[in-house]
């Protein structure tokens, strides 16, 4: 089979979406297909890896040039947008035939360019792999407003797009709701799939014992409890509530290790300085690698989403987390893949913003109850093992693809 999947990112970028990206094409490529993949030159945060196009080797990687100005402004992100679908669209549009393309949401509507692949070659099946939702991200956000031209004209070409495609994955229930009732029709029934992201199981081996990450441990005192959150911290995140718990647990020994970037990032700085809060560490983002010496420092980890982000963002940083035998504190709305991942399996606890007595008394559970901090960790492992690991999601999407090829 000739597989294209097509998304922004691609490793070693540090984009999410890239690993994952790369976790199926090297699959696919395992499994004899022939593989393509159009990305750029990098450019998730301006720092990011980048490397050299592939045209050799299976995986193909075809690394398309784009300005390379990251994620500080809006314009920034906009003219790197643009130049990876101008580009992308050349690509695809050239490419010999396709058995199936499987695009990302990076950047926005970039499925087209596989439409444009289609509208050539007829007998080509597109998958909408998709991670985040536009324009409900930016109406949420308050980027635009709903209904107005700006936002009408994204959901008009939303339309067209799910008409044209064969199949949409998404990664929870809540994100198919929101699609399917907004650009699914009567008239047009369009297969979907619920495929949550994933960790590969061979870099998270069940007795992984790495260091702690030397740059965070030399600043944390030994015998202190760590609560790490990794990663973004933007529009889909609130911090209000574990910033006020972390007021109430300044002279205790607990930490708050945040590893990421975004922009919310100046915000809990601000925080951390004015209300100093010593109990609060911040580092940059780390490469992939670094990961599970990250995680090495935690005994629990910290995941927060915005109400307004239900059903629009997936957070998937969960599922290193429980790879790691970490619990997991969600604060955030019900209904999530984070709550139900927790509820599912008992794995950590499921909070609501503003609850900062139940965040403090979680926290204190564990710091003082190594019984229950340990069952959690045997749970969060299982959870992992059963379903958030590739050896668990690659299948599905197998199963997918072969269902697209026999029709």
């Amino acid at each position: 089979m000739r597989l294209t999947i097509l998304n922004q990112f691609y490793i070693p970028d540090l984009a999410p979406t890239g690993h994952m990206a790369a976790s199926l094409a090297e699959h696919r490529a395992e499994q004899g297909d022939d593989v393509t993949v159009i990305t750029s030159s990098g450019g998730y945060v301006s720092e990011s890896a980048t490397a050299s196009g592939s045209k050799s080797t299976n995986p193909r990687v075809y690394r398309l040039w784009t300005p390379r100005l990251g994620k500080s402004t809006a314009f920034a992100r906009i003219v790197d947008y643009v130049s990876f679908y101008i580009l992308a669209t050349i690509r695809s549009i050239t490419l010999p035939p396709q058995d199936i393309i499987i695009s990302l949401t990076t950047p926005p509507f970039i499925a087209w360019t596989a439409i444009f692949h289609k509208l050539i070659h007829r007998s080509t099946k597109v998958v909408l792999w998709n991670m985040d939702c536009y324009p409900e991200i930016a109406e949420r956000a308050g980027v635009i407003e709903k209904g107005s031209f700006v936002s009408r004209v994204f959901r008009s070409v939303n339309h067209g797009l799910f008409r044209r495609l064969d199949q949409l994955v998404c990664l929870d229930g809540a994100m198919l709701d929101l699609l399917v009732s907004q650009y699914v029709s009567a008239e047009h029934t369009l297969a979907t799939s619920i495929i949550p992201n994933w960790e590969k199981a061979s870099q998270f081996p069940p007795d992984l014992a790495p260091d702690p990450w030397e740059a965070a441990a030399t600043s944390i005192a030994d015998n202190t409890f760590v609560i790490l959150y990794l990663g973004n911290a933007g529009f889909g995140h609130r911090f209000e509530t574990i910033i006020a718990a972390a007021k109430r647990l300044v002279d205790d020994p607990v930490v708050f290790l945040f590893i990421g970037g975004g922009e919310k990032w100046a915000w809990i700085e601000k925080e951390k300085n004015t209300n100093n809060l010593q109990n609060i560490h911040l580092f940059p983002y780390i490469p992939k690698d670094l990961t599970p010496s990250a995680l090495a420092m935690a005994d629990c980890t910290l995941i927060t989403m915005n109400e307004s982000a239900l059903g629009v963002i997936s957070p998937s940083k969960l599922h290193a987390y429980m790879a790691m035998s970490l619990p997991t504190l969600y604060i955030g709305p019900v209904g999530s893949n984070v709550d139900e991942a927790i509820e599912r399996f008992d794995a950590g606890a499921s909070l609501r913003h503003g609850d900062v007595e139940g965040i403090v008394l979680f926290i204190n559970e564990l710091r003082t109850r190594p019984e229950r901090l340990q069952a959690l960790r045997i749970n969060a492992r299982r959870a992992f093992d059963d379903a958030f690991c590739d050896t668990q999601t690659l299948p599905q999407f197998d199963r997918v693809l072969d269902q697209l090829l026999s029709e």
